[in-house]
C-alpha cells in the first residue's frame, strides 16, 4: 500500500532562487493577486453591479478569503462539496451555478444549509423534473430554498432555450411553497465564432428581459432578484446590458473566476478584447496581470536544440495551449531571472516530462530554472494540493491548501 501523501512543509523565508522549495511547484504572486483583486472589484463598484467570483477556479479558501475581503459580494461555485468549502471559508452569499439534483447532493445542501444557518444559498433550475424533486425534498426537511431559472445557450450546455420553458418552470415552481424564485441566471461564455459581440449581446438582452417580464408579472418570491451572468471573456457585456434597465428591486452579479489569476493564453486574449471594447481610458490601474507559474528544472538535455523539463501534465494545464516559458534563472550565477525569448517553446508535454525547443547555441545547463505561465489557470490549480504564494523578490510568503 503506498504511503498516504503529506503537504509539503517549507522552513520560513524560503526562496525560490536559493533552491529552498522542490520543483515543480506552482506560484502565485501576491502583488499581481492585490492587482487583479482591486482592478476588478473596481470595475464592478464603477458600473454598479456585484461580484460572485467562480471559486472553482481556484478552490483555494485563501484566496476566496482574500476575494471576499476586497468586497465580492458572494462567492460563486458548482457543487454542494465546493459549497461548504466556500462556507468554511467565511462566504456568507453562494451561488452554486448548477442544478442540483440527486438526493445525495440535495443532502449535502440540506447539511450545509443546516450547518450555516444564515448562509444565503442559491442553485439554479431549469426543468420542471428537478423542481419537483427539489420540492419534495425540501418540503420533507423544511427548509427553504432559493433557485434562479437558468437560461441556456441553443446547441451549449444547461438552461432553458425559450420563454415557454421558462413559463412552465414559473407555474410548477408555484406547487412547491418551499423553493423560492430568487432571479434569472445565464453562461455567455459558450458562444464563439462568427459574430460572437453581437450574438452574446443578443442573448444577454433576451435574459435581461426575461427577468424584467417575471418581475413584471410578481412571479419573483424574494424582494431583491438576482439577474447573474459572466464568465471572464465577456464581463464588460454582461455589465452594461443587465444594467441597462430601471427595475430598482433586480441586483447585477458578475461570476468571473479566472480574473484572479488571469494567464497568457486564451483569458489573455479574452481580456484584450475586453480592454478593446471598454476603449483606452477606462481603467486607471492598467490591466489584469499574470499571476500564477509553474516553476520547474531543467532535467536534461539529450539533444542539441531540446531540453527536458521535470513537470508534466500531472503539474499545468495543457488543454488550451502548452505552457509558455517566460523566465530563466541559473542557481550559483544569476541574481534574477532573465525573461526568456519567443524561440524557447513547449512543443510536447507528457504526465511528468515537458520537451522544450531551444535554439542549437542556447545558454541552458542541467539544473537550470525556468518559470512558466500557463494558459486556463482551473486546469493547474486542480494538480496541486497546495499554491505557494510569494513577494516580488521570490520569498515565500504563504503556504495555500487547495481542496479539490
Amino acid at each position: 500500500m503506498s504511503a498516504e501523501p503529506k503537504d509539503q512543509q517549507y522552513s520560513p523565508a524560503a526562496n525560490l532562487l536559493r533552491e529552498e522549495i522542490p520543483l515543480p511547484a506552482a506560484v502565485l504572486y501576491r502583488s499581481r493577486l492585490e492587482h487583479n483583486l482591486q482592478w476588478m472589484q473596481s470595475f464592478a463598484d464603477q458600473r454598479g453591479v456585484k461580484l460572485a467570483p467562480h471559486g472553482k477556479t481556484t478552490m483555494t479558501p485563501a484566496l476566496f478569503r482574500m476575494q471576499l475581503a476586497a468586497g465580492a459580494w458572494g462567492m460563486t461555485l458548482a457543487n454542494p462539496q465546493q459549497a461548504r468549502a466556500a462556507a468554511e471559508a467565511g462566504a456568507t452569499r453562494i451561488l452554486m451555478a448548477n442544478q442540483l439534483v440527486g438526493r445525495a447532493n440535495m443532502q449535502l445542501a440540506s447539511d450545509l444549509l443546516r450547518d450555516y444557518p444564515q448562509l444565503d444559498f442559491y442553485c439554479l433550475v431549469d426543468s420542471t423534473n428537478n423542481i419537483r424533486q427539489l420540492g419534495e425534498f425540501f418540503g420533507s426537511t423544511k427548509q427553504p430554498l432559493k433557485v434562479l431559472i437558468e437560461v441556456g445557450v441553443p446547441g451549449g450546455r444547461t438552461g432553458c432555450r425559450n420563454t415557454e420553458d421558462v413559463n412552465a418552470l414559473c407555474e410548477e415552481l408555484k406547487r412547491w411553497p418551499q423553493l423560492q424564485l430568487a432571479g434569472v441566471e445565464t453562461y455567455e461564455g459558450l458562444i464563439h465564432g462568427e459574430n460572437a459581440e453581437a450574438r452574446v449581446t443578443e442573448h444577454l438582452k433576451m435574459v435581461r428581459d426575461i427577468c424584467l417580464s417575471l418581475l413584471k408579472r410578481e412571479e419573483f418570491a424574494t424582494e431583491t432578484v438576482i439577474l447573474s451572468g459572466a464568465g471572464s471573456a465577456w464581463y464588460d457585456l454582461v455589465a452594461e446590458v443587465f444594467t441597462d434597465h430601471k427595475a430598482p428591486r433586480i441586483l447585477p452579479v458578475l461570476r468571473p473566476g479566472c480574473y484572479l489569476t488571469h494567464d497568457r493564453g486564451i483569458y489573455e486574449e479574452a481580456q484584450a478584447a475586453v480592454m478593446a471594447r471598454l476603449g483606452e481610458h477606462c481603467c486607471p490601474s492598467g490591466d489584469l496581470q499574470s499571476s500564477l507559474e509553474v516553476w520547474a528544472y531543467v532535467q536534461s538535455l539529450p539533444e542539441r536544440g531540446m531540453a527536458i523539463l521535470n513537470f508534466g501534465k500531472r503539474d499545468a494545464a495543457y488543454d488550451a495551449g502548452l505552457p509558455r516559458p517566460e523566465l530563466h534563472f541559473r542557481p550559483g550565477r544569476d541574481t534574477t531571472p532573465h525573461t526568456i525569448t519567443e524561440d524557447w517553446r513547449l512543443t510536447n508535454i507528457m504526465d511528468q516530462h515537458a520537451m522544450l525547443q531551444i535554439p542549437r547555441d542556447a545558454d541552458l545547463q542541467v539544473g537550470d530554472i525556468l518559470a512558466l505561465s500557463t494558459s486556463h489557470p482551473c486546469l493547474t490549480f486542480d494538480k496541486w494540493r497546495q499554491v505557494l504564494i510569494i513577494d516580488d523578490d521570490y520569498n515565500l510568503l504563504e503556504t495555500a491548501e487547495t481542496c479539490f
